[in-house]
């Protein structure tokens, strides 16, 4: 099939690179055909939809950028993905893309969960958790010490 995209022009894309997000995703619930396309030379990709080419959400492994991010799929989600073992789950973050880059976010509150083999979907809220949808992706410059550092005293 030809696809039209936002940030790869026109591609041929094989029904097998589809994956299918029965529920949609919140905000997008009638977009249910989504495909991955790598951004070259970058740990992200591009979560495409598959009907409307201006639908595109940049992604990225959140375990890359965040080693103790954890996330716990409920009984709900792996029945409705059909996963039957952690390997088969795929996870992305999606990114807010700021102006300058180094101030783009993550949403850990709200994960894209993917059972790879199968080809399934779904963005899972994660309500109950300390995750916030707009975790900042880089880490500010550590503050150099130096003239600028400053030392509390206390005087009698």
């Amino acid at each position: 099939m030809i696809l039209q995209t936002k940030f790869h022009g026109e591609l041929d894309l094989a029904e097998k690179e589809i994956y299918v997000f029965e529920s949609g995703i919140p905000g997008f619930l009638e977009e249910k055909k989504f495909c991955l396309l790598a951004l070259d030379d970058t740990p992200f990709f591009v979560l495409q939809s598959i009907e409307t080419k201006e639908l595109a959400f940049i992604v990225t492994d959140p375990f890359e950028v965040f080693h103790d991010y954890e996330v716990k799929l409920t009984d709900e989600v792996l029945s409705f993905l059909q996963i039957e073992t952690e390997l088969e789950v795929i996870t992305f973050v999606i990114l807010t893309i700021q102006d300058p880059f180094n101030e783009t976010t993550a949403n850990l509150q709200a994960p894209i969960i993917i059972n790879g083999p199968k080809k399934v979907g779904k963005q899972f809220i994660m309500n109950a958790s300390e995750y916030r949808t707009k975790h900042k992706l880089f880490e500010p410059p550590a503050e150099q010490g130096g003239n600028d550092a400053r030392i509390d005293q206390k005087t009698e």
